[in-house]
């Protein structure tokens, strides 16, 4: 599913001052995997999930998604990875806020081309996984808790039934016990759907409701190992 091989990003301003942000990160994650990648800020986490993302390319070294090296595609083929391959969840939610949730979580397809049928029922299966409650499809996005935002966007990134699922900060706008119920839902997709999902966090209590953690610090990866013990979040309503 992911491979990088001695990824490195270094970044220059307009002085010619070099900054290394990734020194040489090396793992693989499987298909059907749900990692966590943590690291303290300034660790290098959010560079590598641009590069995993596809939003970025490393400086050295190369990335495989798919069994294909993506580490030198132009701008273009990028896009259309991230269009096709990759489902992105974040920690501002990014809906329309006076749209209603069924069309929030269309608007991707529409990019893709297909009948508005097509688009709605492919949302309905979305919203369903995502275990948004059905009487709330029609309601505007800003008539809902943080909560029921986040999982529609988690439907708005599984329409497109990407081969990965990438998550950066997802609870960090929430409370605990709302955070709870997302990463709910995100074990739920993880057990009975198998999507391969990868976790961006510095919460290391939210990390460990991933079955295995990578744990990033100063451009290196210190540590890359299961969760001994795992946390379950509480069900959703």
């Amino acid at each position: 599913m992911i491979e990088c091989k001695n990824i490195g990003k270094t970044y220059k301003s307009g002085d010619d001052v070099e900054t290394q942000a990734l020194k040489s990160v090396s793992f693989l994650i499987k298909d059907g995997e749900f990692v966590a990648i943590t690291g303290p800020s300034g660790s290098g986490k959010s560079t590598l999930m641009h590069i995993i993302g596809c939003l970025d390319t490393p400086t050295s070294g190369q990335y495989f998604l798919d069994g294909k090296d993506v580490s030198k595609l132009s701008d273009d083929e990028l896009a259309d990875i991230r269009m096709q391959k990759i489902g992105f969840v974040f920690q501002a939610f990014n809906l329309l806020p006076r749209t209603a949730v069924l069309r929030n979580v269309m608007l991707p397809l529409i990019y893709a081309g297909e009948s508005e049928t097509e688009r709605e029922e492919k949302a309905k299966q979305a919203l369903r996984a995502s275990a948004f409650p059905e009487g709330f499809w029609n309601h505007h996005s800003n008539q809902l808790s943080g909560g029921m935002m986040q999982r529609v966007a988690i439907a708005r990134a599984l329409v497109n039934d990407p081969t990965l699922v990438l998550a950066d900060e997802p609870t960090g706008n929430l409370d605990t016990k709302t955070g709870e119920i997302v990463l709910d839902t995100f074990q739920r997709l993880h057990a009975e759907h198998g999507r391969t999902i990868v976790l961006i966090t510095h919460e290391q209590y939210v990390a460990e409701h991933a079955e295995r953690i990578i744990h990033i610090r100063d451009g290196d990866v210190i540590d890359d190992g299961r969760v001994k013990s795992r946390r379950i979040a509480d069900h959703a309503p």
